[in-house]
């Protein structure tokens, strides 16, 4: 029996995520009746391919043994299968058996030494039979000495490593069982595996179907006519009389099986580690009286390269729509000149070469080869482009024209605009997914994205994917990716949770998360938890965002500068994805309706505020916002924190314990405003510890338990801490140590090292 399999991800239904050069460890319950000694590998392939790979597994569970665990690694963007095979070992099996006896003093082991050499002899058949020569007559030799030794001889024979070798390279596995997502019913299998019936009414035997099908034949079968048509007459005899006609039974029909494996979705590497920052083209030079263009991004692009960023988000870049236009601040009434709201997609009036919607620029950023060439550059400078991929349409959009169908409609005809009371989006019209030409709808909505795809873009951020159907993301991502492998997306879904687990399951690369709304200590401990160490982990990969061009959190609105480098620590350090908002790092935080509230005075209140009723403390959307207006900024404006995000992203880089997921555990410390947590590599050669004050006013102290056992080290061995934030280094002795932070300086991201050798009155830490 093979049981439990982990990882699975709802019962094997989708499909687990890593990225190239990753590990998979697989761990499975695995027994059988009886006392055999029972061995397992674990088995993988590119999905397509015929050929297993395998690895022995090994018995983590000391006491039942039923508990196993195995490993491997993906190295290609592609589709992987894995499953377990395992078996009853015969001739282990025996070798513990004879051991056993031979030990106990037993003298008359005849029988047993003539098994042994058969199963040495059987496994030598096998060598044979897979055109090993050498071996099949090495273990030839050892069956012969098997059967002619005295039971000492025997015994060491059994136990010798070239024997143990050969045995397990050429095991005996005609009755191993198989991990299979859709095992076929037991009584079926039981069924066609019954002794063959005589020969009138016997069928021919069973054949093999193309590909993994397994076709079994009956009589009304091709071979179970010519089978039929075989039987001999018997010679005439005198006349009898005549039997009733049997009943005429319809033929069961023929039972085809495909098997089915559980699979993982091996993205590049960039899925795993990558730091996103997003702008808007047409603000790019900083300017409130015109639009920049695409050919004006480059310095912005460049200055977000120097802060260590490697994809370069833009959000909608397509022809702005003129009907119910949104002025400043949201404005129901546009003024001449406003450059409307991005989200707004479509004007079929600009005469754009493909019609003026998903597949156009906006003419005032310039054209799609102008988009080409500013594409070309961000990837000369190893960096990538992520698109928006919002899926509004404005009134002027040319579908509205072309397919009024594909919209909802009101009761006088007319088409409905979106809204999330109260909230109105008159110069948005939402498309109807289950509308009677859906199917024309989806395929054209996917083919925006390979449009795109064929233009250098290969990742999207997806605008509310929770508001359209799992089962379009389904077949949108997995017709894209099957074309472009490397195609990533984002699922921008702040919505209830499990939808936006399952928007993750269905084929989502990177998820947004409610890292912005989680600003207690109890509260980060609690969703980090879950998302890097449940099966959360298996499929849904968070991208960590402290603002966006909606959100303006709270607690960055309150906190100030301080704020904003606690927020950057949190989103660059929990996770190995995150990304920020152009504006961020210049700790832009004026909100469009900030209430009068003393945060600082109750610090705890504040936090749990943020997290559970921030609309007591503020709308958490900016003032002035570059949604609905040209942004003037000076980017190298005082009291920014590029320093300190430059600095971070480079600790990303130069540190592999930041770059994982699920090597995140929270450590303990005495101070509900002090969050503590570890990060480090299986082999403890990259350990990191980050220490960050949750309370932007005031200083905060803090006792922290350092987990020195988990280091390998003596418990009171000495240590250098490396503050790779603020550069600044101490030597620790033991688990206990004391920390302290302030408003200035609100974290520290502690690289451990181990001391090695004093040379010249010098100590060296590693």
């Amino acid at each position: 029996m093979i049981e439990a399999l982990s990882p699975l991800v709802e019962g094997g239904r989708y499909p687990i995520k890593r990225a190239i050069g990753e590990d998979i460890v697989v761990e499975t319950d695995v027994f059988k009746d009886g006392h055999d000694i029972v061995l397992a590998v674990l088995k993988w392939r590119k999905k397509g391919h015929h050929r297993w790979h395998e690895t022995p597994m090994q018995c983590i569970d000391p006491y039942n043994k039923d508990r196993w665990s195995g490993v491997f690694s993906v190295f290609e963007n592609a589709v992987y299968e894995y499953t377990i095979e395992a078996w009853g070992d015969y001739f282990r099996s025996w070798q513990h058996e004879f051991q056993v006896k031979f030990e106990a003093g037993l003298t008359e082991l005849t029988s047993e030494i003539l098994e042994g050499a058969s199963f040495v002899g059987r496994a030598a058949k096998l060598a044979q039979d897979q055109g090993q020569k050498r071996d099949a007559e090495r273990l030839v030799v050892l069956s012969d000495k098997v059967r002619e030794g005295n039971p000492e001889t025997v015994n060491a024979l059994a136990h010798s490593p070239e024997m143990e070798a050969l045995m397990t390279a050429y095991a005996d596995r005609s009755e191993s069982a198989e991990y299979l997502l859709n095992p076929p019913p037991v009584a079926k299998l039981i069924a066609l595996s019954a002794p063959s019936a005589p020969l009138e009414n016997a069928a021919a035997p069973a054949r093999k179907g193309a590909g993994n099908v397994i076709a079994f034949p009956t009589e009304s079968s091709p071979a179970g006519k010519k089978g039929a048509a075989s039987k001999k007459k018997k010679p005439a005899t005198v006349a009898e009389p005549k039997a009733a006609a049997a009943p005429v039974v319809a033929p069961e029909p023929e039972f085809h099986f495909t098997p089915r494996y559980p699979q993982v979705y091996v993205d590049r590497p960039r899925a795993n580690f990558s730091q996103w920052y997003e702008f808007f083209p047409r603000s790019a030079e900083g300017r409130g009286d015109k639009g920049s263009t695409f050919r004006d991004c480059l310095p912005r692009v460049d200055d977000a390269r120097a802060m260590g960023f490697d994809v370069i988000y833009f959000p909608p870049i397509h022809p702005i729509g003129i009907t119910a236009r949104k002025g400043k601040n949201n404005a129901v009434n546009c003024q001449p000149g406003e450059p409307g709201v991005p989200y707004a997609i479509g004007n079929r009036h600009q005469k754009c070469p493909n019609g003026g919607g998903h597949k156009d620029v906006a003419p005032e950023l310039g054209t799609l080869e102008d988009f080409g060439w500013l594409v070309k550059e961000i990837h000369a400078r190893g960096m990538e482009v992520a698109l928006d991929f919002a899926l509004n349409c404005s009134p002027d959009h040319p579908y509205v024209h072309e397919h009024p169908d594909w919209f909802y409609k009101r009761p006088d005809g007319t088409i409905k605009y979106a809204e999330n009371p109260p909230k109105k989006y008159q110069d948005v019209y939402p498309l109807n997914y289950h509308n009677a030409d859906w199917r024309t709808l989806w395929d054209e909505l996917t083919s925006v994205i390979e449009f795109w795809c064929e233009h250098g873009v290969r990742i999207f951020r997806v605008d509310n994917p929770h508001t359209k159907p799992v089962a379009f993301w389904e077949y949108l991502i997995g017709r894209v990716q099957a074309r472009f492998p490397d195609a990533l997306f984002l699922s921008e879904a702040f919505t209830r949770p499990k939808m936006m687990k399952v928007l993750a399951k269905a084929g989502f690369t990177h998820s947004y998360t409610y890292f912005t709304w989680r600003n207690t200590k109890e509260g980060l401990t609690k969703y980090f938890t879950e998302i890097t160490q449940t099966e959360c982990s298996e499929y849904m990969r968070p991208n960590l965002w402290p603002n966006t061009p909606d959100i303006l959190p709270s607690f960055l609105q309150f906190g100030g500068r301080s704020a904003f480098i606690i927020r950057a620590v949190l989103a660059a350090t929990l996770s190995p994805v995150y990304g920020i908002y152009s504006g961020f790092e210049l700790c832009e935080n004026l909100g469009l309706d900030k209430k009068p509230w003393d945060a600082a005075s109750n610090v705890g209140h504040f936090l749990h505020l943020c997290d559970n009723d921030y609309k007591q403390l503020a709308k958490e959307e900016y003032l002035d916002s570059e949604k609905y207006q040209w942004k003037q900024r000076d980017w190298n404006a005082p009291g920014n924190i590029k320093e300190i995000i430059t600095r971070l992203n480079r600790i990303r880089h130069e540190n592999r314990a930041l770059q994982q997921l699920r090597n995140l555990q929270f450590q303990r410390t005495e101070n509900d405003l002090v969050l503590y947590y570890s990060k480090m590599t299986a082999a403890r050669d990259n350990i990191i510890l980050v220490v960050v004050s949750l309370d932007p006013f005031h200083f905060q102290d803090a006792y922290i338990d350092v987990p020195v056992d988990q280091f390998g080290w003596v418990e009171d061995q000495q240590y250098q801490v490396h503050d790779l934030l603020n550069d600044e280094r101490y030597l620790w002795t033991g688990r206990r140590n004391f920390v302290r932070l302030h408003p200035d300086k609100p974290a520290h991201v502690f690289r451990v090292r181990r001391k090695t050798h004093s040379e010249k009155d010098f100590d060296y830490y590693l």
